[in-house]
């Protein structure tokens, strides 16, 4: 599903991604780790077009997101990728249903569309009782769940996480760990997430261990991807 080829970064005199080569099928839950610097959130936004490689290639369901043209790139973004970071970025003015609601309105779809289906994403993470809360009002890990939300609005095929429970107790980490298997199982969505949590890591499909702008290995840690 999504495959990467001699892909390099470099900012200034920093070189970041030094050739880097992989694959992820279609369902798998991967983890990318390694020591901070070693490239994992560089790679995880040239995969999610958030940033361009300075060579190699990036495909995405039979499509390279780099010959796109800057709206056709950013409607690809918005079809098909979802992203979670360690901080949630939610816009404190609005309420949980409201930000959850606002990918779908950039994607053009009319608030009837998408506020039945924001609704019933924030029942199933638990937010029933939360949805006009605004964040002030909301734990951390009520927050987080909002983001991931928002992240499956409009239904992507990829979702990308960027140390999802960097900033999580332990007790909210785990029960995001396992929100992620349970929304593959049901969604048939493939995640990459960059983590530095070994049991996050552990539970993965595969795991990618990345050195000095490199995948050194691919580690295979739990069940088949679906396919």
């Amino acid at each position: 599903m999504i495959t990467g080829e001699g892909i390099e970064k470099s900012y200034g005199s920093l070189r970041v991604l030094k050739g880097v080569d992989f694959e992820v099928k279609k369902g798998e839950i991967v983890a990318v780790v390694g020591p901070s610097g070693a490239g994992k959130s560089t790679l995880l936004h040239i995969v999610g077009t958030l940033d361009g490689p300075d060579a190699g290639t990036i495909i995405m369901e039979g499509i390279n997101p780099s010959k796109l043209g800057a709206k056709a790139l950013a409607d690809f973004r918005n079809r098909n990728i979802g992203f979670i970071f360690q901080f949630h970025h939610l816009l404190p003015e609005f309420t949980a249903l409201e930000n959850v609601c606002i990918p779908g309105y950039i994607n053009g779809r009319s608030r009837s569309a998408v506020q039945p289906l924001a609704k019933e994403l924030l029942i199933e993470l638990g937010l029933g009782d939360r949805l006009n809360h605004k964040p002030s009002a909301l734990s951390g890990g009520e927050q987080q769940r909002v983001a991931v939300a928002r992240a499956l609005i409009n239904k992507p095929k990829v979702i990308l996480a960027d140390e999802p429970s960097g900033n999580l107790d332990t007790q909210n980490a785990r029960e995001l760990h396992k929100l992620f298997f349970h929304l593959r199982d049901r969604y048939q969505q493939t995640f990459i997430i960059v983590t530095h949590n070994d049991e996050l890591a552990g539970m993965a499909n595969r795991k990618l261990m990345m050195r000095d702008g490199k995948i050194i290995e691919g580690i295979p840690v739990s069940n088949e991807a679906i396919v």
